[in-house]
């Protein structure tokens, strides 16, 4: 193995040991996803109805649902797994039900509630003076604080 090699498994190493680091890279595949659907959503998808604004009302609420979900799926997959797993344990004998993911969306949609709010405000606020996807960045560091605490202390809690 060179150094690159073991460089590069050391960081894995040092990342997989750090949860918020782990919630900072599912954060920023949820912001590419943001971005891709708030672009595509503003641009094409809800052009005829957004165009008179010229800010991104509909396609904005969209994106945020749509990176909610692959947020939630990979902080529950890789960041908070180890929470999960002995929650799955004690609960329904290691496999996951349907309740129990259900419960846990839930609590992580309003978990997030907040963040995503202060996200949709401040985008909604910042595109006056800037570029909407410039504003939609600026928002999503902003609400990211909150995101990982609100979830951190309740939807993936110590059991």
């Amino acid at each position: 193995m060179n150094g690159l090699q073991r460089l590069v498994l050391w960081a894995l190493a040092w990342i997989e040991r750090y949860r918020y680091f782990k919630f900072a890279i599912v954060g920023a595949s949820g912001t590419v996803v943001n971005l891709v659907v708030l672009h595509i959503g503003h641009e094409y998808i809800f052009n005829t109805i957004e165009a008179n604004y010229q800010k991104p009302y509909i396609s904005l609420v969209f994106a945020i649902f749509i990176a909610t979900i692959n947020n939630f799926t990979w902080n529950r997959l890789w960041t908070w797994s180890d929470r999960v797993k002995t929650l799955e344990a004690d609960e329904v004998g290691g496999h996951v039900s349907l309740r129990m993911l259900a419960t846990e969306f839930g609590q992580y949609v309003t978990a997030s509630a907040f963040g995503s709010t202060l996200q949709y405000v401040l985008t909604l606020l910042l595109s006056g003076f800037m570029d909407y996807r410039q504003a939609n960045i600026a928002a999503i560091v902003v609400a990211a604080v909150s995101n990982y605490l609100a979830n951190d202390r309740w939807t993936f809690r110590k059991r």
